[in-house]
C-alpha cells in the first residue's frame, strides 16, 4: 500500500471505464484520481484498457504488477476471437507480490469489479507458472463501485431484454463505429496518446485490410460482436453472470463508499440539487431516477424492483454500489460513523452512503474541496492501521502432524 503503510504493502488504484465517461480516461498527464496517488510513495495507478472487458483488464492488471507477457487465457481468447497474448511488462511494477507481500486495492466504478475478478483468478490459480492464492489481496476499497451493474447502460443503448445486444440507433452505436475506425486506422502517435485497449483484437488495417473493416462495422467480428467489452459486463444481466462466479473471501477486508445525488420529493425520487451535481451528470441523474424496466422484457434477476434502482450518482445506481447483491447478497454492514466498523472484520462488506456524484472524488480535487482529502486520507489510514492479518500462533507439534 502506501509508503509508510503497514509492512510496506503496496496500494493499487484501479479506475472506471471510458464507456461511462469518455473524457475522463488518461489524456496526456491528466491524473484520473486527481493526485490522490501522490499521498504516499507506494501507490500504483495501472493504465489498463478503457473499453476492454473486466476479464481482460483483470489479466492485464496481474501482469502489470507481477511482470511478464499478458496471457488472456486460451479458452477465453478462442471464445472471444482475439489473440491469447498481449503486451509484455519486462519488469512488473510490484514483482515481489505474493501471499507474504499482499496488496491493498482501491477501485473506482468498474475498476472494483476488475479487482474482484482478479481476486477470484488468484484463488483459482489461473495464471500459469505462478502459485497464486486468495491471500495475495489484503483489502479492497470500493469507491462508487459497479458491484451489481447499472441501469445507465440501457439508456446508452444496451438492450434491457438480454443485456448484451445494442439498439440499432443509440449513443453506443456511434461509440462502436468510432472505436473501430480509430483502431483500424492505427495511427501510432494517436494510439500513444489514447488507447481503448483493443490491440489484442488486432483491428489494424495492417491485419484486417478493407474487407476486415467491413466485417468489423457489420458486427461480424471484433469485441462488439463477441461481447468481450466493458458495457456487456456493466448491464444487470452481465453483472449477475459475473457475480455468480465471484466470492467474498473470509480473510480479505472490504469497505465500500456508495454515492448518491438524489432525494425524495413528495414520494418521487429526483436529483438532490442543481449546483451540487456536475453539469455533465445532471440529466443522467434525472434519467436514472425515472428508469423502468420494460414490461415485455424478462426481469434481470429474481426479486428485481424498479424502486430499488432509482437512487443514483449519474452513472451508477446507489443500490449497486454498497455490496454484491445479485444473484445472492454477500455479508455486509451499513456504517454511519467510522467507529461502527472498528475493529474491522474480514469477509464483510462495510459500506457507507455519501452525498456525491460519480466524479466528485476523481479528476478535479478542487471540486470536492476538503472532502477529497478526508476521503482518501481515511482510505489510506484504514489500510495502514485497520486492515492487516494477525499472525496465527503455532500450536506445538502442529507442523509435524
Amino acid at each position: 500500500m502506501l509508503g509508510q503503510m503497514t509492512h510496506s504493502r503496496a496500494c493499487v488504484l484501479t479506475r472506471s471505464s471510458a464507456a461511462l465517461f469518455p473524457a475522463l480516461q488518461r489524456l496526456g498527464g491528466l491524473s484520473y484520481f486527481a493526485g490522490a496517488e501522490k499521498k504516499d510513495d507506494r501507490v500504483l495507478v495501472p493504465d489498463l484498457g478503457s473499453l476492454t472487458s473486466i476479464h481482460d483488464r483483470a489479466r492485464e492488471l496481474f501482469y502489470y504488477l507481477k511482470g511478464g507477457q499478458v496471457d488472456y487465457g486460451e479458452e477465453h481468447s478462442k471464445l472471444c476471437g482475439h489473440a491469447r497474448f498481449g503486451m509484455t511488462y519486462d519488469k512488473g511494477h510490484y514483482p515481489v507480490w505474493d501471499e507474504q507481500n499482499p496488496v491493498h486495492f482501491v477501485g473506482h466504478s468498474a475498476g472494483v469489479q476488475v479487482v474482484r475478478v482478479l481476486h477470484q483468478m488468484l484463488a483459482d490459480k489461473a495464471f500459469p507458472g505462478h502459485d497464486t492464492s486468495e491471500g495475495w489481496i489484503l483489502s479492497l476499497t470500493s469507491l462508487s463501485g459497479a458491484l451489481n451493474g447499472t441501469t445507465r447502460t440501457y439508456y446508452d443503448g444496451m438492450l434491457a431484454e438480454d443485456g448484451r445486444s445494442m439498439k440499432y440507433i443509440c449513443l453506443l452505436q456511434l461509440c462502436r463505429i468510432g472505436v473501430i475506425i480509430y483502431d483500424w486506422l492505427d495511427i501510432p502517435w494517436l494510439k500513444n496518446y489514447y488507447n481503448f485497449g483493443f490491440d489484442h483484437f488486432e483491428m489494424s488495417w495492417r491485419k484486417q485490410g478493407f474487407s476486415g473493416l467491413i466485417d468489423l462495422l457489420l458486427g461480424h467480428t471484433g469485441p462488439f460482436a463477441s461481447g468481450d467489452w466493458i458495457l456487456t459486463d456493466l448491464t444487470l444481466q452481465g453483472s449477475l453472470k459475473l457475480n455468480s462466479t465471484l466470492r467474498t473471501f473470509p480473510d480479505t477486508f472490504y469497505f465500500s463508499y456508495a454515492t448518491k445525488r438524489t432525494r425524495k420529493l413528495f414520494g418521487i425520487t429526483v436529483p438532490s440539487s442543481v449546483l451540487g451535481i456536475h453539469p455533465m451528470l445532471f440529466l443522467r441523474v434525472l434519467q436514472m431516477c425515472m428508469w423502468r424496466h420494460p414490461q415485455n422484457a424478462p426481469l434481470p434477476y429474481k426479486g428485481y424492483r424498479d424502486e430499488d434502482w432509482e437512487d443514483n450518482d449519474g452513472a451508477l445506481n446507489t443500490f449497486s454500489m454498497t455490496h454484491p447483491r445479485i444473484p445472492i447478497e454477500h455479508p455486509n454492514h451499513f456504517v454511519v460513523d467510522d467507529s461502527d466498523c472498528h475493529p474491522l472484520q474480514p469477509g464483510i462488506w462495510y459500506y457507507k452512503i455519501i452525498e456525491a456524484d460519480h466524479i466528485l472524488f476523481i479528476v478535479n480535487r478542487e471540486r470536492a474541496g476538503v472532502q477529497f482529502d478526508l476521503l482518501y486520507d481515511g482510505i489510506f489510514q484504514r489500510c495502514r492501521k485497520h486492515a492487516f492479518r494477525k499472525s496465527t500462533p503455532t500450536v506445538p507439534n502442529e507442523t509435524s502432524q
